[in-house]
């Protein structure tokens, strides 16, 4: 795949990665995860994934596993490549890995001043389910978070958005 004439590709995210994903991370937020925190998720085995642009990563996401069921718990794209449909493809990498490990849902939060992420979401088949209230530190205190589900088997895409529910021949 190539995005904005560029060499695009979704692997695993590794120790090795940490430095410029924290730097993304601190770009991104103003209350970022901690190195610590990658390093945590990558131990306990959570899915994470990197895309690297020539090389170099752009954006990542981790994903939490449990009880046939899954949790994004970050997706980031740098600044820089913001519109350019990394997210969108991190996404669905995560959807076709939920599909392919016979998950049934997956949850996410997303700050109600999230536009872009909120619009990115229900575009693919997300739903919003409820509200967790004073989630998320903010500049003013607490901000709520929305909280979003899709049921696998109701849509998955690939990354050119060809479904890939099972279908009865």
């Amino acid at each position: 795949m190539v995005i904005a004439e560029k060499p695009v590709e979704i692997r695993a995210l590794q120790m090795r990665d940490l430095a410029r994903v924290v730097v993304i991370e601190a770009a991104s937020y103003d209350f970022p995860w901690s190195a610590g925190v990658f390093s945590d998720c990558l131990s306990v085995g959570y899915y994470c994934r990197v895309l690297d642009l020539r090389g170099r990563p752009a954006a990542y996401a981790v994903l939490s596993v449990a009880a046939g069921e899954a949790h994004i718990l970050n997706l980031t794209v740098s600044p820089k490549y913001w519109g350019q449909g990394l997210g969108r493809l991190l996404l669905r990498d995560f959807l076709g890995h939920c599909h392919s490990h016979a998950l049934s849902r997956v949850y996410l939060e997303v700050r109600p001043s999230n536009d872009v992420a909120r619009l990115l979401y229900v575009s693919e088949g997300f739903a919003l389910i409820g509200m967790r209230r004073r989630y998320y530190r903010s500049q003013d205190g607490r901000e709520d978070a929305m909280v979003y589900a899709l049921n696998i088997d109701e849509s998955v895409k690939s990354e050119t958005g060809a479904d890939l529910r099972p279908r009865l021949v």
